[in-house]
């Protein structure tokens, strides 16, 4: 089901009076009968206007979602004594990663709701990763942290859940009591896709391990793990560049501008939703469906039998903006 955002904002305006501006307590989403992804279209950031253009978008995704002003929205979510991870995705390198002027936008945001700079860390796997994707690394807390896994160590505790045994960041573990993930969207030689779900194996010791069948349980189970599961609040995915072939690297003859936020607090939506994306881009493109190559991605499907989210389309709310 897609809507105007006329509409939505003329429907959202009588629901809103009604709604806590409490901080995040619990997992707005889960459980929940219907799951809300808002496509929010902005271009792709290049030159002095890319961090504005970003903010807008960001801002408008932010207040379909959440059905309320920007400030209100973020301070439903966040509140001033968190400390916020922002889970970036940068194994591609500067040309494919999380866009810098997009984590910029977020920053403002948090920021603007009390957050100081301290409380706010970038991360991702390697420290190697965030450099070659444009990322300032940094460990100074009068300024917003930038690091990574290595950086800080995994923790001494296992965590386990189906056929998934890991160690998780400390970061996650120690430091954040909040996590913003931050994908891409791209299709991967492995697992099929690579977007909300898949971003955390760059939370885990060994993602190595996880790949086989296409990824199912593992991703599924992985996201399992209870503080990625009780601290993840928010996933906007960027798809401002996307990809449907030769991923997860770039790769420029299969990669396009497809110019959108997606905002949601339900990865399994998000992923189901990006797997029509892909499917649709291939389709046009005369490649196969992931299917016919053998890369189904049905850790999605086993993600909402875990209840992370829903998988039924049905069930999942489409917002333009």
């Amino acid at each position: 089901m897609t809507i105007s955002r006329r509409k939505f904002i003329r429907n959202a305006a009588m629901a809103a009076s009604a709604v806590s501006l409490a901080p995040w307590s619990a997992n707005i989403t889960r459980g929940a009968a219907r799951s809300r992804v808002v496509f929010s279209h902005t271009a792709v950031p290049e030159g002095r206007e890319e961090a504005v253009r970003c903010l807008h978008a960001l801002d408008r995704g932010m207040e379909a979602l959440l059905q309320r002003p920007v400030r209100e929205a973020w301070a439903s979510l966040f509140s001033s004594s968190d400390v916020v991870g922002l889970k970036v995705s940068c194994l591609a390198g500067r040309k494919f990663s999380t866009h810098v002027a997009l984590v910029q936008a977020i920053c403002t945001r948090l920021e603007d709701i009390g957050l100081k700079k301290g409380q706010i860390i970038i991360w991702d796997r390697l420290d190697s990763d965030l450099d070659n994707a444009g990322f300032v690394l940094n460990r100074n807390p009068q300024k917003i942290l930038c690091m990574g896994n290595d950086a800080v160590g995994y923790s001494r505790e296992l965590y386990e859940y189906g056929s998934a045994c890991s160690r998780l960041s400390r970061l996650v573990t120690e430091r954040c009591t909040a996590i913003i993930n931050l994908p891409v969207l791209k299709d991967h030689g492995i697992v099929g896709i690579s977007a909300g779900l898949k971003n955390f194996f760059g939370a885990i010791d060994n993602p190595n391990k996880y790949h086989v069948a296409c990824g199912d349980p593992y991703v599924a189970d992985v996201n399992m793990f209870a503080p990625l599961r009780d601290k993840v609040r928010l996933t906007i995915c960027d798809a401002m560049l996307a990809q449907y072939e030769g991923g997860p690297p770039y790769m420029r003859q299969w990669n396009w501008p497809y110019q959108k936020l997606l905002l949601t607090q339900d990865m399994v939506a998000l992923d189901r939703l990006s797997w029509n994306i892909i499917a649709k881009k291939r389709r046009q493109s005369g490649l196969p469906s992931l299917e016919e190559t053998g890369r189904t991605p049905g850790y999605i499907h086993t993600a909402a039998l875990h209840g992370l989210g829903n998988d039924d389309m049905k069930q999942i709310e489409v917002v333009e903006t």
